[in-house]
């Protein structure tokens, strides 16, 4: 009698694995690791010792449920998780995170410092595997997004954030094509300006299966692009004499990292903040239905081209459908829906930095595929050129929906 092995695609061990990631917060919260923003101490020392390991286990398990060679494995990790624990603790310096530089920033600076100027080593490539990191962190993220927690934040915030979300991600992505840009960066290009900024073309590049070298430029153009907008921005509501709701919807709504709106909120009043915030996490909420949105609209490509395959079928639809963007989306409803509100709130806020620690290692990772010719490339200026009309766009358009909302309709 023979016997059937049993085999799982990588995209279902990814849900799996973020599934157990998040059940382990559930129950465990105090003994889950977390990456330490300083080394000031003996604790803050072990945590990060402990997070490795605790990675460690995790990514083992996967590569050999896969049957991938695991030689090299924890070395190349350690060398990794190092670079991505020195980018923390640069973004924690006072004067860094001020000026609103997160840790994906350092980590894709000094993972393209290594890749072009020291060339990575065949030791150091096992654990780079930035697809896997991305797609586990955006499983987990499902569980900070929580449903209930927006709603009661305000109808308003969430009805900006649905109209702004899927006004200038189309505009984004129409000025984009017609710029010439190909649809894989048109498609993270257009997330990242109206959705969420990082995280947005995040999960984008993980719907469409996106190259790593246009993902990296992307993240740059929105990090680079929101330490001006943060300073400037509130500067012009000031001068425009905007009330505080309309100015921090506005701030909000375009700029697209949440440290940067936060600091950026906090410069016009604790109203301009907390209306700021609000709107943020609305859009944010909004990444899974943008994110299934996506993955419908690409699985009708045909491989990723502007080619359209002719009626593909349910069946193709659903093997070309990213998995894990189901299992971001189900995390998302388990804990709106089936978890006491603190409990979700508790375990949420361990995902997010578990999130967190996976990205920036993530983003290590592409740097290390990277080279600075991919990026200063001449075929780049027209996505440089469409980012900052998409952004205009952004600015003038949430402005404006603000305005409606938060004074004539609010009142």
């Amino acid at each position: 009698m023979s016997t059937k092995k049993i085999s799982i695609s990588e995209d279902w061990l990814i849900v799996i694995t973020g599934a157990f990631i998040l059940i382990l917060s559930l129950l465990f919260p105090h003994y889950m690791p977390s990456m330490p923003k300083t080394l000031d101490n003996w604790n803050d020392a072990g945590m990060a010792v402990y997070l490795l390991a605790f990675l460690y286990i995790v990514i083992l398990l996967d590569f050999l449920i896969l049957r991938r060679a695991t030689r090299g494995l924890l070395l190349s990790l350690t060398i990794i998780y190092g670079i991505s624990l020195a980018s923390q603790l640069i973004s924690n310096i006072p004067f860094i995170k001020e000026i609103g530089l997160e840790p994906v920033f350092f980590s894709v600076v000094f993972g393209l410092l290594v890749s072009n100027l020291l060339k990575v080593p065949d030791w150091m490539k096992p654990a780079i595997q930035s697809e896997f990191y991305i797609k586990t962190g955006i499983v987990c993220l499902g569980a900070t997004i929580l449903i209930g927690d927006v709603m009661k934040s305000g109808a308003y915030g969430l009805l900006q954030a649905l109209v702004v979300v899927f006004a200038v991600w189309f505009m984004a992505f129409r000025v984009s094509r017609r710029m010439g840009v190909d649809g894989e960066t048109s498609t993270m290009l257009a997330s990242s300006v109206s959705i969420c900024g990082v995280s947005a073309a995040i999960a984008t590049a993980g719907v469409i299966n996106g190259d790593n070298k246009k993902l990296s430029y992307i993240v740059s153009l929105v990090l680079v692009c929101a330490v001006p907008m943060m300073y400037l921005m509130p500067w012009l509501a000031n001068i425009m004499g905007l009330s505080s709701d309309v100015a921090g919807a506005w701030l909000g709504g375009t700029i697209d990292t949440t440290g940067a709106v936060a600091a950026s909120g906090t410069m016009l009043g604790e109203e301009a903040a907390n209306t700021a915030i609000i709107v943020k996490s609305s859009q944010n909420v909004l990444l899974g239905v943008a994110a299934f949105v996506i993955s419908i609209f690409w699985s009708f490509q045909s491989e990723g081209t502007k080619k359209a395959a002719q009626k593909p079928t349910a069946k193709l639809i659903w093997q070309r459908f990213p998995k894990f963007v189901v299992g971001f989306v189900l995390a998302s409803l388990v804990f709106s829906l089936l978890i006491d509100g603190q409990a979700a709130r508790e375990a949420g806020k361990i995902a997010k930095d578990f999130t967190n620690s996976l990205f920036s290692i993530a983003f290590v990772c592409v740097g290390l595929e990277t080279r600075f010719r991919d990026i200063v490339s001449k075929e780049n200026r027209n996505t440089l050129k469409a980012f900052l009309a998409a952004q205009g766009f952004n600015i003038v358009f949430t402005l404006l929906v603000a305005w409606l909302i938060f004074d004539v309709i609010k009142g």
